[in-house]
């Protein structure tokens, strides 16, 4: 069984993406053989306030138990407390800080992780949307910076992070600069690591460990076979994929 935690519904601002539908989305799932996505809300990452499209998210998913709703929560704004109420049922929560004009590793991010942390929910950031060479002149957000994944995993014990859209230099940089305890609470999508010619995957999972990552794709702004392929060309033992397709992130989820 796969879970794939990058997957998103909607429109993209800067550039037209006519696939982000659950129809889509489900028919690439049964092509590639994910059995469920932790699905967020695509154009709520401009948002100021990301409620409305997280009621979206949930009126567009309703009819499809495979797309979990994961839920978009601004720590900046007043009351963000009342919305992680509202969805603490939900599988995890998303946040992106640099585009709310957040410090990525300041007092409310600090906060939202801890919030978090006390209702188990780990804690969605994304690195990037696109490669800095393909960005709109509009989108100058920065990308979400190794220093604030590093200061977000050492607050408390019970924080969780799932990383998407990491690059390897991005990966190796939070990961060397963790204890192995701290290490233990990020796990890291494959979506954005290059495979074959580069095997960017295969060194990351002999220096860091199968047991940091999970499946993600990226769908619909990236092409989902690619992480599938990724594994398929490695020489992984059925305990390392299963891992990384479903198991790192179970053993999360069940530990709730």
């Amino acid at each position: 069984m796969t879970v794939d935690v990058a997957a998103f519904v909607g429109p993209f601002p800067f550039r037209h993406v006519s696939r982000g539908t659950p129809k889509w989305l489900l028919g690439q799932m049964d092509r590639l053989g994910i059995a469920e996505a932790w699905v967020g809300h695509l154009p709520s990452f401009l948002y100021r306030d990301p409620s409305p499209g997280n009621a979206d998210l949930v009126r567009i998913l309703s009819d499809h138990e495979r797309l979990r709703p994961v839920p978009a929560v601004n720590p900046g704004l007043p009351g963000f407390a009342s919305e992680l109420d509202a969805h603490q049922r939900a599988p995890a929560v998303r946040a992106y800080p640099t585009y709310w004009g957040l410090d990525p590793q300041g007092a409310e991010m600090r906060h939202l992780a801890v919030s978090c942390a006390a209702k188990a929910l780990p804690l969605v950031l994304t690195v990037c949307f696109e490669d800095l060479r393909q960005r709109h002149r509009l989108d100058t957000a920065t990308d979400l910076p190794a220093a604030a994944v590093r200061s977000l995993a050492r607050i408390s014990e019970d924080v969780k992070l799932v990383i998407s859209g990491a690059p390897k230099g991005f990966i190796e940089e939070v990961h060397f600069g963790l204890t192995e305890t701290e290490g233990e609470r990020v796990l890291w999508d494959i979506s954005w690591i290059w495979g074959p010619p580069e095997e960017h995957l295969r060194t990351l999972l002999e220096t860091v460990g199968a047991g940091h990552f999970v499946f993600g794709t990226g769908m619909p702004l990236r092409i989902p076979d690619n992480s599938v392929a990724k594994l398929d060309l490695l020489d992984l033992s059925q305990e390392d994929r299963d891992a990384i397709q479903e198991g790192n992130l179970r053993q999360w989820v069940l530990a709730r």
